[in-house]
């Protein structure tokens, strides 16, 4: 079985398996390039969502999860290599890692500080950009708009 470029009149390049018989046995609906960027891209904002709760929560972990989980997080290493250093198995890295993520979660569930700090920031990203845009005659309604911004963000906090 061969896996080609779909037939002629197939504008979207989309690929499939062919047969012997010439016949599509499985066509595939997004091209493998982009499954592969989806699938990083959804690696990267679990990263980042990891990162943001350590930074925000990590001090409410015993050292010894703080420890292990920071070097999962933060210096990048295998659950092998955590292991290896600290002396414990592979699977009890991985569980370690599992409860570190869900307890994160379940103070960012109660607490919103993630939440807050990311509607704040999207706030002061909105104020930036109206003082880029600023000239002279619109002072008036631009400190008017940087006003209801940052009305917005106390009562965010």
């Amino acid at each position: 079985m061969k896996k080609r470029r779909a037939r002629d009149g197939d504008a979207f390049g989309l690929t499939g398996c062919w047969n012997k018989n010439g016949g599509v046995k499985k066509k595939y609906l997004t091209p493998p390039f982009f499954c592969c960027m989806i699938a990083q891209v959804m690696k990267v904002d679990k990263i980042l969502e990891q990162s943001l709760l350590f930074d925000f929560y990590g001090e409410l972990l015993t050292e010894h999860q703080k420890e292990i989980y920071e070097r999962f997080i933060a210096e990048d290493l295998s659950l092998g290599e955590i292991a290896e250093e600290a002396g414990i198995s592979r699977q009890g890295v991985h569980d370690l890692i599992k409860r570190c993520n869900q307890t994160l979660r379940g103070y960012e569930e109660k607490l919103h500080l993630l939440e807050k700090f990311l509607a704040v920031k999207e706030k002061v990203e909105r104020i930036e950009q109206l003082l880029d845009q600023y000239n002279e005659e619109d002072a008036e309604e631009l400190v008017r708009n940087i006003r209801k911004i940052s009305g917005e963000i106390i009562e965010e906090l």
